[in-house]
């Protein structure tokens, strides 16, 4: 692990397991869901980076140009998250308030080949991730965060954005409907019983996230708009990313707006920001009704 220090927080980076936030205390608070165990390589913990692509990729196929590449299916008949977030990554560069890892796309997993990067910046009230993917030659890429975060104590989530996508079988059919009812998260209600695991678009900045004792807001460069939130018993996830899910995918292709794929030519890269900021609230002070 490496370990990040400031005044009143701490971060903890797991290198060999996806080179993903293993851990973020702040004022003596977890907020993150901790691994199993030592060797949990899973996506069920932490806070990692999708790339080449977020979300589920539909049977894992691949399209590109007038080619389906079939990937390899990591989550039941489909292929998820990408492929960096369970390998070793390479530290290149670490000191008490930052680190900057990198690791290399594959071929056998991903025919195009590249490499993805990433720094974490740690400093008085502000986490920062910065990534990229840098392309060897053509190839489409997308990219976001899956952070799972502790339920503790009336939690409240605020996603300002009208429309999600409909969805068949957790894929996208390309069709964006309005939010309503439980959907609804614009007013930043408390999650409690609800069971979500949709896909918001057109979201406006900022997220915020609202425990008893602590508000944590999540900024983005440029703003993703696409937000994943997923809402098991015991955690809750805020996933900002680059497209859709399936944006890679044939299916993206009958969408009836941009799914946020983007090409990448050979040289070129795709970058975005994501900080966590936080304030301090009073201890037992109850959150938002």
């Amino acid at each position: 692990m490496l370990e990040l220090q400031t005044p009143g927080a701490t971060a903890s980076i797991d290198e060999a397991h996806g080179g993903r936030l293993a851990s973020l205390c702040v004022d003596g608070r977890e907020l993150l869901v901790g691994p199993s165990g030592p060797d949990d390589a899973s996506i069920g913990w932490g806070c990692f980076l999708m790339a080449p692509w977020p979300g589920r990729l539909a049977g894992g196929r691949l399209a590109w140009g007038d080619r389906t590449i079939q990937l390899r299916r990591t989550h039941g008949r489909h292929a998820i998250h990408g492929l960096v977030a369970g390998v070793p990554w390479t530290v290149e560069a670490a000191n008490p308030a930052s680190a900057t890892m990198a690791v290399g796309l594959d071929r056998d997993g991903w025919p195009f080949g590249g490499s993805v990067r990433q720094r974490i910046m740690l400093e008085p009230g502000r986490l920062t991730l910065e990534a990229e993917i840098h392309a060897d030659g053509p190839m489409p890429a997308a990219l976001g965060w899956h952070p799972w975060f502790h339920r503790r104590g009336a939690v409240s989530v605020r996603v300002d954005g009208d429309n999600a996508l409909e969805l068949r079988g957790m894929i996208p059919t390309g069709r964006v409907v309005p939010v309503a009812g439980t959907l609804d998260l614009r007013g930043g209600p408390i999650l409690g019983r609800r069971r979500l695991d949709d896909v918001y678009v057109g979201v406006r900045p900022p997220i915020e996230i609202t425990w008893p004792d602590l508000t944590l807001r999540l900024e983005t460069a440029p703003w993703l708009s696409t937000v994943v939130v997923y809402t098991p018993a015991d955690a809750f996830c805020v996933e900002p990313q680059t497209a859709w899910p399936d944006a890679l995918g044939s299916r993206a292709a009958g969408a009836s707006e941009p799914c946020g794929a983007r090409a990448l030519g050979g040289g070129e890269s795709l970058r975005a920001t994501l900080a966590f900021t936080w304030t301090l609230r009073s201890r037992g002070r109850p959150g938002p009704t």
